[in-house]
């Protein structure tokens, strides 16, 4: 078994914490992870508070949070914080707007990417979170009018 990301210990910061950063980020509840992952939300507590995460499981989290198991490696907490406060400029409701695209860096646009699919992937689960709520409303009013 391999394990991720070593050179995390000396930073103080272990894998499992970002693991659970990334989570939070992307608005995912642990059990929801959980359950996309296959595991008990017991499993994937115990992960998130493990300094170190098997390359496996690591996989495994990170394609259903929608990254990269080097997203999650690299992830810093301060950069994302930057990243979401200077997302934006003040001219972005203007007519012509225009968004600025730095070709020259691969890993701003990575990043991008990594978000859009992050966000996406949060509105696919409120959508079906959104749908589970309306079929369950539905069959408490079937029963409501049986009971007339």
């Amino acid at each position: 078994m391999e394990v991720a990301y070593k050179e995390e210990k000396e930073e103080g910061i272990n894998i499992g914490r970002k693991a659970q950063r990334v989570r939070e980020v992307t608005g995912m509840k642990q059990y929801t992870l959980a359950d996309l992952c296959g595991w008990s939300q017991q499993k994937m507590s115990k992960l998130e508070n493990s300094e170190f995460i098997d390359d496996k499981d690591l996989e495994t989290i990170a394609k259903n949070l929608g990254v990269t198991p080097e997203f999650i490696k690299n992830f810093k907490e301060e950069k994302a914080v930057y990243n979401i406060m200077n997302a934006y400029d003040s001219s972005e409701n203007s007519v012509n707007y225009q968004p600025v695209i730095n070709v020259g860096s691969v890993e701003n646009l990575s990043e991008l990417l990594e978000k859009h699919i992050r966000d996406e992937l949060q509105k696919s689960q409120t959508l079906t979170e959104l749908g589970k709520v309306v079929l369950e409303l539905v069959k408490e009013v079937k029963e409501l009018k049986e009971k007339k």
